[in-house]
């Protein structure tokens, strides 16, 4: 894990947390967290962490299970045994086969924005009326 801002934490296995933490450094999560990370650095679920709640950081890679809102500045990394619910707003997405990704998914370099503005869907078009309404 890159130490950006600092040396990593960590919650380890058989640990439970509530509440909201605000960190520089990279974050890994193997045990319980009900509430808030934001972070500048890198947001690691291991096989047996799990998170409910929110979740702002630059990079992730989750092999656990998070359930809530995501917002990942850069890469989003999920591997085969992660289990993910909710909202995520990526940059970058990767998925290895087996991973469960059951969220509603913005993507894109202008995804992420601030937490006070709004993003806006694409319109849809019809080309013709017997086909499907097509992204512009």
């Amino acid at each position: 894990m890159n130490e950006l801002g600092g040396q990593p934490n960590r919650i380890e296995k058989n640990t439970k947390i509530k509440g909201d933490i605000t960190s520089e450094a990279d974050f890994r999560i193997d045990g319980k967290l009900e509430g808030n990370v934001k972070t500048s650095g890198k947001v690691v679920i291991g096989k047996d962490g799990y998170i409910n709640g929110k979740v702002e950081c630059v990079n992730a890679d989750i092999e656990g299970k998070f359930n809530g809102e995501l917002s990942v500045k850069d890469l989003l990394s999920l591997k085969a045994s992660a289990i993910i619910e909710g909202t995520v707003t990526v940059a970058k997405l990767a998925v290895e086969p087996g991973a469960t990704f059951n969220a509603a998914c913005t993507m894109g370099k202008g995804a992420i924005t601030t937490t006070s503005s709004s993003t806006t869907a694409p319109k849809l078009e019809s080309t013709k009326s017997n086909e499907p309404a097509k992204a512009s």
